[in-house]
This record gives structure tokens, C-alpha cells and sequence, in this order.
């Protein structure tokens, strides 16, 4: 039987003697009130007894919690254009319609260069950009946690111990013999403000909370990927650099010996002086192209060694310039997979599901938030008796609160969700068609690229041939040394030339993996080297 009256019993700060306090009956939940009287403090609130009342309480606001539903729309994918095919060179003889793809393979399998393996993997594990990347994911997981705490009700305890006295002289009189100070502790479990997720704005928190983990998850493999390119595209432009030193110093060694040569003929006045000079042309510009290289060759190797997390030096080098084979013998694939393999793709599909979720908080802000909170404990004067039935106390109440009048914010703060919605679906629809860019920019430069060099080692090969004639035509005394001069600068820039363009075809080969979404696997790629 539930009673129709209780009385608690609690002390009251101002005064030492206990007041009596009464609940008044009602139905569903009741919330409490309270009244000061004289030096008696006075708290009005029910307090249901019976268990089945509070079953039954609780089995109300469990399916009032099941049954709300959440408000905004749902996700749904955006349309975007994805042609059949990648476009590449005119003359490219890959087959662009085969569902394989160069992206499949890991990284290792396309770096066959053992040193090259071990700075990717170092790289992998030291880079600062690789920390950093980390960092933030870890920052999206404790946002999430946050958010995802508002599901559950915080829950807290307390004890205290207060001691009062209320003034003889005040505006309530103390009668005579009443002691006026006054001392009792407090054991108390409290429940802050929870609310009930009628409307589903916490699921969407949630859900956006979620949306930007998986986001910051895949631009950390963003992050991996660059890096993976970053690190193979210094180490090739570093051995680049190598067989350009070599050139230099070959040429330097050749030059010299054609002056020495020449200073000979021109002392047994077989050559003239002109001559002499032009060969120390020869040399100086050998010089000149030898320490520059030096330069170019050092600063590159403190840009490899920043992207493996290390101080300046002198890094380790692998196979040579001209063992170095990057050859693309996969298609690329279909570009409909395009969109699950990058993942800076994905990290923009991301960003439209939390902004999509948004529109969903915006939304639920319109609808009334009904809220819990609660307080249970003991109180009492003496410590004997603070856990007796006496010293009990507890209150819980609900609250609903119903937005009537904001100004036209609640409006606005939809729109602004809804606009930062647009913004990311643009967004995502611009990355999906730059991606497809990406690709047919790195086919048709592998393609063209290998055309070029093929084409360039013609020409070098020529100029070759024409310098060794020239050498030959001086030393028979046929034509002047000015030939020579003119030959030998054209050879040793065309070598030079013919060197960059083979890097140019080794890095379209690294920005077509990249641009394809491969090199962020790295699972099994840290223990493989």
C-alpha cells in the first residue's frame, strides 16, 4: 500500500530542533519544493515507498527512451559522375578496362630496392607527420568517448561535514534555551542533469563524433600513403642526383685529359692558344656542374632524412640510378573502385555523414528536452545514527524544458547546418573528380614520359657520336677546336638531361601508385623489410 502522507525528518541549519516535514500525494513523478519558516527549513516532496512504484517509474522512462526516434535525415551517398574508364595517353597500350589495379599491390612489391624498403618502413614509424597524424586520431577516439559518454547518466558521491550558528540577535528569534549552533554530515549518491535521447540528438552526436574518428582515421592513412610517395620520390631523385655527380666527374676526367692534351699540342705548336682556352671552358664548366651537384646532392639528403624523423647526414644508398626499375605492367583498374581505395576520398565521405548527423542535432533542438536528476543520501546530527532509516533522504525529479521564443537561433543554426551539408558534398564531389584527374594526369605522364626518354637516348647516343667525331676530326687537323667545344657541351647536357628525364619516368610511376590509393596499407609492411 502506497501511504497518502510521509513525514521526514530533517535538521534544519538555523536552528537545532528537528522540523517536520510532509509529502502530498500525486501521480507519475513528483518534483520538490521547499519553504522557509521561521528558523525551520522546510522540504515538501513525496516519497513513494513501495517498489513497484519505482519499477514502474523507471519501465515508463526505459520506453519513452526506446521509442524516440531521430529526427533529421539519413545518409544517403551523393551521385557522382564516374566515367567507364581512365583516360591515358593516345599511344598507351595498357588495358584500361581489367578490374585489377597497380593500387593492390603493397608497397614492398613495387619498391623492390631494399634500402628504399627500409626508409619507407622507418619513415612509417618515425616520421614527424606520421606522429602527428597519430596524435589527432587519437584526439577524434577521446572526442567520440566524449560524446558517446551523454548515452549513460553521471553518477557521484559526497560527504560532508557542517557545522552553523544562527544569530540570538537576527530577524527570527531563537527561544531561550535553544542552542544556537548546530552540527550534522551528509552522505549523499547524486545524478547530474541526464537527458533523455527522445529525439535522437545524442545518436547523432554520436553518430557525427563517429563520422569524424573514421575521417581522421583516413587521413592518417592519407598521411601514410604521402609519405610512402614522399620517401620513394626523395631516394630516386637522390640517386638521380648521384649518376648526375657521376656524369660530371666522368666528363671532368675526360675534359682534363683534353686539356692536358691540348696545352701539349699547342706548346709543340701543333694548336693554338685559342684552343688551350676553350678546353679550360670544357673544364671549368665541368667544375662549375660538379660543385653545384654537390649542393643539390646535400640538401637532398637532409630532405630524405626529415621525412625519416632524422637529424641531417649522409643516408645510405641502395641499387644505382640505372638499376632502379619501376616498370607499370598492372592496369589501373576500374575508376567505380577508385572510391573505396583513396582514402582521402573516404575522409571526405566522412565529413558529409557528420554534417549530415548535424542537420539532425539542428533539428532536435526544435523539440522539448525532458531531463533527470537525482539525489540520494543520509543525513544527520549524530554519526551513530547517519545511516539509520531516519537519516534517509533522496529526491528525483524530472524537468521539461520547451523552446518558445530564440531569436530566429534555432532557425539559424539549422541553415548553418544545412549549408555546411552543401559545402561538404561539394567538397566530396571535387576530391572524387580530382582523384580521376590524378590518375589520367599519371598515366599519360608515365606514357609520354617514356617516350621522351626513349627518344632522348636516341638524341644523347648521337651526340655521343658526333663528340667522339669531333675529337677525332681535331686531332687529325681537320677542323678547329671550337667544334669540339660545341659537341662536348651538347653531350654533357644531353646526358644530363637524359638522366632527368629517367626520374621523370621512375616518379610518374610513384604519383600513379599514389594517385591510384596505394601505399597506405602498412599493416604487414612495417615487419616485412
Amino acid at each position: 500500500m502506497i501511504p497518502t502522507e510521509d513525514i521526514v525528518r530533517a535538521p534544519s541549519p538555523l536552528h537545532g530542533e528537528r522540523a517536520g516535514v510532509r509529502g502530498v500525494p500525486g501521480h507519475g513523478i513528483y518534483l520538490a519544493h521547499s519553504r522557509t519558516l521561521g528558523p525551520f527549513n522546510i522540504t515538501r516532496k513525496l516519497v513513494p515507498r513501495h517498489p513497484t512504484l519505482m519499477v514502474l517509474t523507471a519501465s515508463l522512462l526505459l520506453a519513452a527512451l526506446l521509442a524516440g526516434c531521430s529526427v533529421g535525415p539519413d545518409y544517403r551517398r551523393p551521385a557522382t559522375p564516374t566515367p567507364l574508364a581512365f583516360r591515358a595517353a593516345a599511344t598507351d597500350t595498357l588495358d584500361l578496362t581489367d578490374t585489377n589495379s597497380l593500387a593492390t599491390l603493397v608497397w614492398w612489391q613495387v619498391f623492390a630496392d631494399a634500402q628504399l624498403q627500409a626508409y619507407i618502413a622507418e619513415a612509417l614509424t618515425n616520421s614527424w607527420d606520421i606522429k602527428i597524424a597519430a596524435a589527432r586520431v587519437l584526439q577524434a577516439e577521446a572526442s567520440a568517448r566524449v560524446t558517446r559518454s551523454q548515452f549513460m547518466p553521471t553518477v557521484g558521491a559526497g560527504a560532508d561535514w557542517t557545522t552553523a550558528r544562527a544569530s540570538e540577535d537576527g530577524a527570527s528569534t531563537i527561544p531561550p534555551g535553544v542552542n544556537p549552533q548546530r552540527e550534522f554530515g551528509s552522505v549523499y549518491g547524486t545524478m547530474a542533469s541526464y537527458e533523455l535521447d527522445l529525439w535522437g540528438r545524442i545518436r547523432r552526436a554520436n553518430e557525427a563524433a563517429l563520422a569524424q574518428l573514421l575521417a581522421t582515421e583516413a587521413a592518417q592513412q592519407t598521411v601514410r600513403q604521402t609519405l610512402v610517395a614522399q620517401v620513394a620520390t626523395a631516394y630516386l631523385s637522390l640517386l638521380e642526383l648521384d649518376y648526375e655527380l657521376e656524369i660530371a666527374e666522368r666528363t671532368y676526367g675526360v675534359r682534363t685529359n683534353s686539356l692536358t692534351l691540348t696545352t701539349a699540342r699547342q706548346e709543340g705548336g701543333v694548336a693554338s692558344r685559342q684552343d688551350v682556352y676553350q678546353a679550360q671552358i670544357l673544364v671549368s664548366t665541368a667544375e662549375a656542374s660538379i660543385a653545384d651537384t654537390h649542393r643539390r646532392i646535400e640538401q637532398q639528403e637532409n630532405e630524405l632524412n626529415l621525412l625519416l624523423g632524422r637529424s641531417p647526414g649522409s643516408p645510405r644508398r641502395g641499387e644505382g640510378f640505372l638499376g632502379q626499375q619501376l616498370e607499370v605492367t598492372v592496369p589501373p583498374g576500374l575508376p567505380s573502385d577508385l572510391l573505396e581505395r583513396r582514402p582521402d576520398i573516404r575522409t571526405a565521405e566522412q565529413q558529409i555523414i557528420a554534417a549530415n548527423a548535424d542537420i539532425g542535432q539542428a533539428k532536435a533542438a526544435f523539440f522539448p528536452k525532458l531531463t533527470l536528476t537525482g539525489f540520494y543520501g543520509f543525513q544527520s546530527v549524530a554519526l551513530s545514527d547517519l545511516f539509520t532509516g531516519a537519516s534517509q533522504t533522496w529526491q528525483f525529479g524530472p524537468a521539461v524544458s520547451v523552446p518558445l521564443f530564440t531569436g530566429g537561433a534555432l532557425r539559424g543554426n539549422l541553415q548553418l547546418a544545412q549549408a555546411r551539408f552543401e559545402e561538404a558534398v561539394a567538397q566530396y564531389q571535387k576530391t572524387v573528380q580530382n582523384s580521376f584527374r590524378e590518375v589520367s594526369d599519371s598515366l599519360i605522364a608515365y606514357q609520354r614520359n617514356r617516350e621522351f626518354r626513349a627518344r632522348l637516348e636516341e638524341y644523347t647516343q648521337a651526340n655521343r657520336n658526333a663528340a667522339d667525331l669531333a675529337n677525332v676530326r681535331y686531332e687529325g687537323g681537320v677542323t678547329s677546336y671550337l667544334e669540339v667545344l660545341y659537341n662536348e657541351q651538347e653531350l654533357f647536357t644531353a646526358e644530363l638531361n637524359l638522366a632527368q628525364a629517367r626520374l621523370n619516368e621512375l616518379l610518374s610511376v610513384v604519383s600513379l601508385y599514389r594517385a591510384l590509393g596505394g601505399g597506405w596499407q602498412t599493416g604487414i609492411a612495417l615487419a616485412q623489410p
